[in-house]
């Protein structure tokens, strides 16, 4: 028992847990509808289009992590519905849209975080992620932003499914499918400003698809998807903690690795079941 007490006698291990736990469920469920539509190289590329906006909010506004989340939620909202309306209006295939975006606004942060001599020391947390240094502003954050996320994938569930299913179905109920994508985009944008501090810029993609990716060679209900998901990152999160802290690591990095071996467990096992 003391071996799993022991690391939750600490404030900011308690505090980093409850943030791990709450931002993989975040994740797991926007992570289905990422997962479904190959949206993965999206999520990617508008977990590193922040960096801009985090940088210059350092620069304009100090250190304080609570002020710079506000600038990356901007940023990253600006930059998802940015890549929509490039792919849309130039007629260009979203995946070059994401990599014009993608590397114009890594280059920005890049060339910002130069000017910043005490990056190292500063910044760096973004790149790799900083759960056990959440604070309880942090926590508050995550929970109002989280469960806004949650309500809403709630409420459009059905037309989220529509759209992600059968885009065509959708047109033909009349569904407002340019509004549903750009609020899908906005969760995705969301999710990541909320999930910075946890694992990172480097490794944000990793929390959005790994889980999901895990539980969809599990089931084949959406329902039941979204759930496991959330359990395999919620479990992912509480283990990658207890291995950062008895083995020294960096919690993103393990929270990350957790997730990365239960999709190869599930991986073999659906090899072994199909043999």
């Amino acid at each position: 028992m003391s071996f799993l007490l022991e690391p939750l006698s600490y404030e900011f291990m308690l505090r980093g847990m409850i943030a791990a736990v709450m931002v993989g469920i975040v994740c797991a469920v926007i992570g289905t509808f990422v997962v479904l539509r190959g949206m993965a190289f999206f999520g990617d590329a508008l977990a590193h289009t922040i960096l801009p906006g985090i940088a210059l909010g350092y620069l304009i506004s100090g250190n304080a992590r609570e002020v710079l989340f506000w600038w990356a939620l901007g940023t990253a909202i600006v930059a998802s519905l940015g890549i929509g309306a490039i792919s849309k209006q130039a007629q260009l295939k979203e995946d070059t849209a994401i990599g014009i975006i993608f590397a114009g606004m890594f280059a920005l942060g890049i060339a910002l975080i130069s000017t910043v001599r005490s990056y190292a020391v500063d910044l760096s947390h973004f790149l790799f992620g900083d759960v056990l240094g959440v604070s309880t502003q942090s926590l508050w954050l995550i929970l109002i932003f989280g469960g806004i996320i949650l309500l809403i994938v709630i409420a459009f569930y059905k037309e989220f499914t529509t759209i992600s299913f059968d885009p065509i179905l959708a047109l033909t109920l009349r569904l407002p499918v340019n509004l549903l994508n750009n609020l899908l985009l906005i969760l995705i944008a969301v999710t990541v400003a909320v999930s910075l501090q946890t694992v990172g810029v480097a490794l944000m993609v990793a929390m959005l698809v790994t889980p999901a990716a895990t539980a969809s060679m599990l089931t084949h209900r959406l329902p039941v998807m979204m759930i496991l998901a959330a359990g395999i990152a919620s479990f992912s999160s509480v283990v990658g903690l207890y291995l950062s802290y008895y083995f020294s690591i960096a919690s993103g990095s393990a929270i990350v690795l957790t997730a990365t071996f239960l999709f190869i467990l599930g991986f073999l096992w659906k090899r072994t079941k199909s043999i």
